[in-house]
C-alpha cells in the first residue's frame, strides 16, 4: 500500500498511514534541520502542489522594496497605479473608500493595518483629512514612516506599529472613520478589534473592511496550507462578518461580493512577477519567488472558482440618539 506521510526525525522511524482512494498521490517531508516543508500533493481538482517553502514573505520584500522600478511596475501592472499596495482592492474600489467613508478634510481617520502606508497618504492628500495608520510589520511601518518624512506631512499623517489584537492604543470616540483593506482575515480576535473600532470611533462613524477568505465551497488541505503559506489565516463562513459587525455594535450598511477582483488581481500580479522572474529572484531568493507565485495562482483559481470569497463591509456607528447593534 502506498504511504502518503514519510516523517523524518533523527532517531525515529517513519509513519505510515494508508492512502485514501480520491488521494493518488501525496508526500509530506518535513526537515528539522532547516525547518522546511515540502508539499506535494495532486487533488481531485487536478492542482499539483510544488516545492513550498514553510514560510512565504510577500508582505516585507514588497514593503522594503516600494522605491525600487521593478516592484513600482508590478503595482502599476497590477492595480494600474502604484500605490504600494499588496492587497485585492482594485483602482475602483481605492477611489470608492474615501466616498463610502463620507470624509472630509475635518475627517480623523484610522487605518488598521497601513503597509507601507501609501494609500494612507493617497487619502489625506486627496481629502485633506488626518491619518494614522497601524501595522505589526515593522518594514512597513518603517517604509511608511519614511514618506511622512519624504513628503513633509506629518503634521497630517502618522503610523505606528500596534497589534490591533492587542487592542487600540487610542482614546474614546477619536476617529470619524476607520478602514482596513484584507486585514483582519489576518486576526484572530475579529470581534474583539471590532468592539475596539467601535469604542475608539465617533457617533455616527463608519468602518469599512474587506476580507478574502469566505468560504464559498469544499478547499483541500493542500489548498489551504497555500492560501496561508504568506501568514496567519482565519478562514471564515458566509455570515460571520455580518455577524460579527452586529455583535460589535455596528449597523451594517452593505456587505458585497468582489470576488472577481481578487481573480483578477492575482493574475495580474501573478503574470507582472513572471515577466520579471530573474530580478525577482535576485531579490527575493528562488524559494520565495516560486512560493509567492504559487500562493498567487491558488488565490487566483480559488477565487475564479468561487470556492473562496471575498467580501467588502461598510458599517456604520449610531448615533447617540440611535441605538446600537450589540
Amino acid at each position: 500500500m502506498p504511504q502518503i506521510l514519510r516523517g523524518r526525525v533523527s532517531g525515529t522511524k517513519a509513519m505510515q498511514f494508508p492512502e485514501p482512494s480520491w488521494i493518488q498521490r501525496t508526500s509530506l517531508e518535513l526537515e528539522l534541520e532547516d525547518l522546511e516543508v515540502y508539499l506535494r500533493v495532486r487533488s481531485p481538482r487536478g492542482f499539483v502542489g510544488r516545492r513550498m517553502p514553510a514560510k512565504v514573505d510577500l508582505y516585507s520584500s514588497s514593503y522594503s522594496n516600494y522605491e525600487t522600478d521593478i516592484y513600482r511596475q508590478i503595482s502599476v501592472e497590477t492595480y494600474g497605479r502604484d500605490l504600494g499596495q499588496t492587497s485585492w482592492v482594485s483602482a475602483e474600489e481605492s477611489e470608492e473608500i474615501p466616498r463610502a467613508l463620507e470624509l472630509t478634510a475635518d475627517s480623523s481617520v484610522l487605518e488598521i493595518g497601513c503597509g507601507s502606508g501609501r494609500y494612507a497618504l493617497h487619502i489625506a492628500e486627496k481629502v485633506g483629512c488626518r491619518v494614522v495608520g497601524l501595522d505589526i510589520n515593522e518594514a512597513g511601518i518603517c517604509a511608511a514612516s519614511h514618506l511622512v518624512a519624504a513628503r513633509k506631512m506629518g503634521d497630517q499623517v502618522s503610523f505606528q506599529y500596534c497589534d490591533a489584537s492587542e487592542g487600540l492604543p487610542f482614546a474614546d470616540e477619536s476617529f470619524n472613520a476607520i478602514f482596513s483593506n484584507d486585514v483582519f482575515c489576518h486576526i484572530p480576535q475579529r470581534l474583539d478589534v471590532l468592539r475596539e473600532s467601535f469604542r475608539v470611533m465617533k457617533p455616527g462613524g463608519r468602518i469599512l473592511f474587506s476580507d478574502a477568505l469566505v468560504i464559498g465551497a469544499a478547499i483541500s488541505d493542500q489548498e489551504i496550507a497555500t492560501r496561508s503559506s504568506i501568514g496567519h489565516y482565519i478562514f471564515c463562513p458566509p455570515g460571520e462578518n455580518e455577524r460579527l459587525v452586529q455583535e460589535a455594535g455596528f449597523r451594517l450598511l452593505e456587505a458585497r461580493d468582489t470576488t472577481t477582483n481578487a481573480a483578477q488581481i492575482a493574475k495580474r500580479r501573478y503574470d507582472a512577477r513572471n515577466k520579471r522572474n530573474e530580478a525577482l529572484i535576485a531579490a527575493e531568493t528562488k524559494d520565495n519567488f516560486e512560493g509567492v507565485q504559487q500562493f498567487l495562482a491558488c488565490v487566483h483559481a480559488l477565487a475564479s472558482e468561487r470556492r473562496l470569497l471575498r467580501y467588502l463591509y461598510l458599517a456604520q456607528k449610531p448615533s447617540d440618539s440611535e441605538p446600537s447593534s450589540g
